[in-house]
């Protein structure tokens, strides 16, 4: 997720860290961390259990039902919508053009390497891992890196339209006659044998989980295999907002060249989409009313609210908060190992044969574990580029890449 520059014709190396965009190392770490807020879910839960209040452990009521929403609201498909985003730049950073060969051998060994670790941290550490979608969607991308602007925009929204139209659709009912609408409502809510047949299967899923470690990992392949069974339905809309986010870069928006003025105008149509979006979580998870249409909206929002977040980032770092932000541009130069210790932390937490508290802590409960690992990720990854030049598993990644040890010490 870095740059590259040039040694010579043929060795190409990685960036250091003057020569980064800390603009991007900033939105990283905030997508970094905000990603965690909504996988911990499937941490403190099982697939069939998370992100769904029916299934969920305890009653969604009071503090739980209000903690849930804050998280749909706020963070639900925004923060992987702006990581997708940014994966998207980190192609061409690290590839360039397409005509440049070395360079791209670079990327292929770079998405090659990628796959066979996210393997290793779906199968071996959390179901939930969505770098293996990455590094297949990246191969994919490759290709139309060194695409005009204009064109990666236009294909991206087509591509991530095309995904959620389908999802989009149960809004129509909204402008029925209230007959037909109530009679779509009461066919969009599930019978209640079929809300407590989902509530005993996770209810035994956590049971094996929490047993042993064999438990553990048996529950964590069968819910891994499921995630990679639906990539190829995942893919194109990844693709679309990879495109999407190289696209703004390439203009200058997310490299924060853009104007003060643009900015301000992304974040007040984001705050409007956010404003929507939160309302209707709030009637749909909150009130229990059923709002046909809201995973529709939010997918569709989701890019607005993202680059909103994004573009309020950028100004308030150029009204001068550099260096109050250094912790979170660290914790973007470091989001591989983040990401990874962040799942390393919460699977010992609540997996068979470590912890084993899956399905004993409740939402409130488990938005306090969160923003403990979000301060100890703001301490220790500028604590750790003090002396080392990147986190331990992007030196991984990247000794796996080049095929030789690149220097991990700081220099003087």
């Amino acid at each position: 997720m870095t740059t590259v520059e040039t040694i010579s014709a043929d060795t190409p190396a990685p960036v250091r860290a003057k020569a980064r965009i800390q603009a991007l190392d900033l939105i990283r770490g905030l997508a970094i961390l905000g990603i965690l807020a909504v996988n911990a879910d499937g941490f403190a839960a099982p697939m069939s259990g998370s992100l769904n209040p029916a299934a969920w452990p305890f009653p969604n009521e009071g503090w739980t039902a209000i903690s849930f929403w804050i998280m749909d609201a706020f963070f639900h498909e925004k923060f992987v919508t702006l990581f997708s985003m940014l994966f998207g730049v980190s192609l061409f950073l690290v590839g360039g053009e397409r005509s440049d060969k070395a360079r791209g051998r670079i990327l292929w060994r770079r998405l090659a390497v990628l796959f066979a670790l996210a393997m290793l941290h779906g199968f071996g550490v959390w179901w939930g891992d969505i770098l293996s979608l990455y590094a297949m969607t990246g191969v994919v991308m490759l290709f139309c890196r060194s695409w005009r602007p204009r064109t990666l925009m236009i294909v991206g929204v087509v591509l991530y339209a095309f995904v959620g139209y389908r999802q989009l659709a149960p809004a129509a009912v909204w402008f029925a006659l209230p007959e037909a609408r109530a009679q779509v409502v009461a066919e969009m809510t599930p019978p209640p044998e079929a809300v407590a047949a989902r509530k005993t299967h996770a209810a035994a899923e956590i049971v094996e989980a929490k047993s042993s470690w064999a438990g553990a990992y048996r529950v964590n392949t069968r819910e891994y295999l499921r995630i990679t069974s639906g990539y190829p339905f995942l893919l194109p809309g990844t693709l679309g907002l990879m495109m999407i986010g190289l696209s703004l870069f390439k203009s200058g928006f997310l490299a924060a060249r853009s104007s003060s003025r643009l900015y301000g105008v992304v974040v007040a149509v984001g705050a409007v989409a956010l404003g929507l979006v939160a309302w209707l979580s709030w009637q749909t998870n909150v009130v229990g009313a059923q709002m046909p249409g809201e995973d529709g909206f939010e997918f569709f929002l989701a890019p607005l609210i993202a680059l909103a977040y994004a573009g309020a980032l950028i100004l308030i770092w150029r009204a001068g908060a550099a260096v109050a932000l250094s912790p979170l541009a660290a914790a973007g130069r470091m989001a591989f190992t983040n990401y990874l210790t962040q799942s390393l932390i919460m699977t010992s937490i609540f997996y068979g044969g470590r912890g084993g508290l899956m399905g004993e802590i409740d939402r409130p409960g488990l938005w306090a574990i969160v923003i403990a690992i979000w301060a100890l990720q703001l301490i220790w990854s500028p604590l750790w580029l003090s002396r080392f030049e990147m986190g331990p598993f992007e030196w991984v990644w990247r000794c796996l890449t080049y095929g030789r040890r690149v220097p991990l010490l700081r220099r003087a």
